[in-house]
């Protein structure tokens, strides 16, 4: 299944164009706390989708030394490159998140699920699966708002979240976030899952 609506010419365009509304310019406050409580710094982490990735910035500046950093638009990838500098540019792909092939103990989540259209939700989960270790985890954030037809983003809940990860993944946490930003309180759900 191929969607096409969404592809690399679209993204990208939204990066030359700054039609990017979800970008903060900063990590957003609930990965930022989610980071803090890792003590391993060597771990492998794919942030897919990562757009300017704030959330890889933040944790470079905090010693992690096997971020990935994935997005299929050259542009954000480009943006980060220059904004981040010293960060290892072996470890800046551009790439489709469906045709990566590495291993990783985390993915962070920073509604890179949401962004993608609804159909690819289980080729998504499966994945994530084939790409973690043993024992790895997806963590961060969904939006939590009713499934939408129009997106990018693309809203879901509880309910429908679990029918795409429950069959790969234990899900220990997946609630409303407490600590989102005031402009998106209530919209977001703070999620950790661990491979099965």
């Amino acid at each position: 299944m191929k969607i096409t609506k969404f592809d690399k010419r679209f993204w990208d365009a939204r990066y030359l164009n700054n039609e990017i509304g979800w970008d903060l310019g900063k990590i957003s406050i609930p990965l930022k706390e989610y980071i803090d409580q890792l003590a391993d710094k060597s771990i492998r982490i794919l942030i897919p989708g990562a757009g300017n990735s704030h959330e890889a910035e933040y944790l470079h500046n905090q010693g992690f030394k096997n971020v990935i950093v994935a997005d299929i638009s050259p542009t954000a990838i480009n943006n980060f490159k220059n904004r981040v500098t010293s960060f290892p540019k072996s470890n800046i792909l551009c790439i489709d998140f469906f045709e990566i092939n590495q291993q990783f103990d985390l993915i962070l989540e920073q509604t890179f699920f949401c962004a993608i259209h609804p159909e690819l939700r289980t080729t998504y989960s499966f994945q994530a699966h084939n790409i973690l270790k043993k024992g790895g985890k997806i963590a961060g954030l969904m939006f939590n708002f009713p499934l939408t037809q129009e997106g990018p983003p693309f809203g879901g809940d509880k309910k429908e979240y679990e029918k795409y990860f429950m069959p790969y993944f234990d899900i220990l946490t997946m609630e409303p976030s407490h600590n989102s930003i005031k402009k998106r309180a209530g919209k977001e759900m703070f999620v950790i899952m661990i491979k099965k």
